[in-house]
């Protein structure tokens, strides 16, 4: 089915290098939330030494990217979501920038890193344009329970409740 073009219609992937702001949200939530909080097992193929500890060579690595996202030294308020640090930094997810590794790394890196960045941020992009969010009757934002559950994935200890309505031409939902 065609999109409608003009003012009235979906957010395409063409659109989202003109959204800064949805790619920041975007960022912030794989900092805050990764999809797997532990990236798979690598070896060491050498002997090394990192941040002052020999790792003999043969010696499993996992890395923590829970724990790099919420780490002080690298993030200003690291318990905050605060997309807005995101706006005008060069700060990737392809792991050039080991402060974010949402998909990891070199050779180990996720092979389907741009289809599923592409995916987060065209969905968010689509569930904000075309959606009116709001609480429910009595509920206000500081109410809302974000604790999180931590495992090998990270999600809400209790499910959050919102209200939505559509906001585009009722033909665009079929």
């Amino acid at each position: 089915m065609d999109r409608v073009v003009g003012r009235d219609r979906w957010v395409e992937e063409d659109d989202i290098q003109n959204l800064p702001y949805i790619c920041a949200i975007a960022k912030e939530t794989m900092r805050v939330h990764p999809a797997a909080t532990l990236l798979a097992p690598h070896l060491s193929i050498e002997d090394c030494k990192i941040a002052g500890y020999d790792i003999p060579k043969g010696t499993t690595v996992i890395v923590n990217t829970w724990g790099i996202g919420r780490d002080p030294r690298y993030w200003e308020e690291p318990e905050k979501f605060l997309p807005e640090r995101f706006l005008g930094k060069n700060i990737d997810v392809k792991g050039h920038h080991f402060e974010l590794l949402p998909f990891g790394s070199g050779r180990r890196m996720c092979p389907a890193y741009r289809l599923g960045l592409m995916l987060i941020q065209s969905t968010l992009a689509n569930l904000v344009h075309g959606f009116k969010w709001g609480l429910p009757d009595n509920v206000k934002p500081e109410d809302v329970d974000m604790e999180e559950e931590y495992g090998l994935t990270t999600h809400q200890k209790n499910p959050i409740v919102a209200v939505v309505e559509p906001r585009l031409s009722a033909h665009l939902y079929v």
